[in-house]
């Protein structure tokens, strides 16, 4: 399953690469219909992977390939009414990457969700607000290219495929604003729901995600009081994605990855 669901990916990726700069843009009916069926194939896979006898195996890659699949399906989906065709690929290529290391690089990590339906609803809104910052992220990459352009009066800015520089501005700090707000609601949680927050081995996490979190109300008090905008918005908005990363993958990667 996971196999097909690469494919479809790797054809979706193509798909919209190959005509990126056409006249007419990436065919919207072949890229999203590719995707949107890897999309399928993918939560199928998670869900048979993370659902088990034992337990829920929420180890790092499935957690990893989970926020993949998430943004794979808001970006697909808001590529309906935005253009959001230079992102696509490298989305889809982070999931195939998940994906793949998912299936080739199988690790376990148990926990039993049933007995706390409160930690489920934490976790929903840690993964929620990573992926929307991640989205962020990605929209901050794509705005320094079109500045890049503008600057260098390439004629590909203008391309009918490619987003207006003020447009993508504009979605950059709805999604940092959505973004934050699922953030503080996932540090909310935290503190009420989880007893060791604090705890050695986990103090990072907390620590890391405070300061992405100060970072972003500051990049949006900058924004929306002060006219923060170009490059120290995008440089800021990248800095607390790689921030939240840290703060949420760094430990485990190195002791299920680099130690096992």
């Amino acid at each position: 399953m996971s196999i097909f669901a690469l494919a479809l990916y790797a054809l979706a990726t193509i798909a919209c690469l190959s005509r990126l700069l056409h006249h007419q843009g990436p065919n919207k009916v072949l890229v999203l219909g590719c995707a949107y069926s890897a999309m399928v194939l993918q939560g199928a896979w998670l869900y048979q992977d993370i659902f088990i006898a034992s337990g829920q195996n929420l180890s790092l890659i499935n957690v990893a390939t989970l926020v993949s699949l998430i943004i794979c399906l808001v970006l697909s989906s808001a590529a309906l009414r935005i253009r959001v065709w230079v992102i696509l690929p490298v989305a889809y290529g982070f999931a195939m990457v998940n994906l793949g290391a998912a299936t080739l690089l199988p690790s376990n990590y148990i926990t039993h969700l049933e007995t706390r339906p409160e930690i489920v609803v934490h976790i929903s809104i840690a993964l929620l607000a990573y992926s929307t910052l991640m989205i962020a992220g990605l929209f901050a990459t794509q705005l320094g290219y079109l500045d890049y352009q503008l600057k260098q009066k390439r004629k590909p800015l203008f391309h009918p495929a490619l987003p207006p520089l003020m447009t993508v501005e504009k979605q950059l700090f709805q999604l940092i604003f959505i973004g934050t707000i699922l953030l503080s609601l996932s540090l909310a949680t935290g503190f009420i729901f989880l007893d060791d927050m604090f705890a050695q081995g986990k103090a990072h996490k907390a620590i890391l995600s405070i300061v992405a979190w100060f970072l972003y109300i500051t990049l949006l008090w900058g924004h929306y009081i002060k006219g923060w905008r170009g490059k120290p918005v995008i440089y800021a908005t990248v800095i607390g994605a790689f921030v939240l990363t840290l703060a949420y993958f760094g430990s485990r990667f190195v002791k299920e990855i680099i130690l096992t």
